[in-house]
């Protein structure tokens, strides 16, 4: 079966069958056309059950917020623990760029997603990495930050994940 083939079989099965149980085929189709394939896997193997493309980018959106939310509670946290005032700025600039991602961007995009507005969604979506991005650039110089920094770099990997399966929704 060639790639085309493929491709229109998916759409009609999302179409014909969208509450279908989505099988481990799907998800490893899915996840092969986006950077992370490992990523990938191991965010939706758990959580695909009954899921058609549609469904597995909110999961990934979803999973984006979650992360977000435990990022901003974890800069929150080290705010308030650190003594080194140089940290703390640079720390608070961080929070200032996950609150919106946190209380509007990934909400909004989630909401998007549901009433099928891609372009929004992948918007959203993408914003959210971009605010990891600065939040690293503020905070490379600092050794003692390099578990915020590996939670930017999840946040951004996670969006170019889910970017990429809305944008298969979007050819769809």
């Amino acid at each position: 079966m060639n790639t085309h083939s493929l491709k229109l079989l998916l759409i009609l099965l999302t179409i014909t069958f969208p509450s279908t149980q989505c099988d481990d085929d799907l998800v490893d189709q899915i996840c092969k056309k986006t950077p992370f394939y490992d990523l990938c896997i191991s965010t939706l193997k758990s959580n695909s059950n009954g899921k058609d493309v549609k469904g597995l980018a909110s999961v990934m959106a979803d999973t984006m917020l979650s992360n977000a939310t435990d990022t901003l509670s974890y800069i929150r946290a080290e705010i308030n623990r650190t003594p080194d005032p140089k940290i703390e700025r640079a720390l608070a600039y961080c929070a200032e760029l996950y609150i919106p991602v946190v209380k509007y961007n990934l909400p909004q995009a989630i909401d998007a997603l549901s009433k099928g507005q891609f372009e929004f969604a992948a918007d959203g979506i993408s914003d959210a990495a971009k605010e990891a991005d600065s939040c690293e650039k503020m905070i490379s110089w600092s050794e003692e930050l390099a578990a915020l920094s590996d939670r930017n770099k999840l946040i951004h990997s996670l969006s170019d994940v889910a970017v990429a399966i809305v944008k298969i929704l979007l050819k769809g």
